[in-house]
């Protein structure tokens, strides 16, 4: 009994967590696409063409240097806990 209990829980967590990872996600989405519409519509001031506005460029230059490896880790984890959760029975 108890050993059911404890799947049931490590299922519960791991949907938590799974949401938060997705929220996450499209937060850093919304984030980045922001920047490119605020650069290319003349909102914020690029002078390198990097499509980083300059006022962020300053406090938030490592999220968008690590753009790829954090988009990359996020979707890996998302997918490794919905095959987890969803699609591994256990028994």
């Amino acid at each position: 009994m108890e050993y059911n209990k404890y799947i049931v829980y490590k299922n519960i967590l791991m949907k938590e967590i799974l949401y938060i990872l997705i929220v996450f996600a499209l937060f850093m989405s919304i984030v980045y696409a922001y920047a490119i519409y605020a650069t290319k519509n003349g909102m914020s001031n690029d002078e390198n063409n990097n499509f980083i506005p300059d006022s962020w460029e300053r406090f938030f230059k490592w999220i968008f240097q690590a753009k790829v490896f954090i988009m990359f880790g996020l979707g890996f984890s998302i997918g490794f806990l919905i095959c987890k959760i969803y699609f591994i029975t256990f028994h």
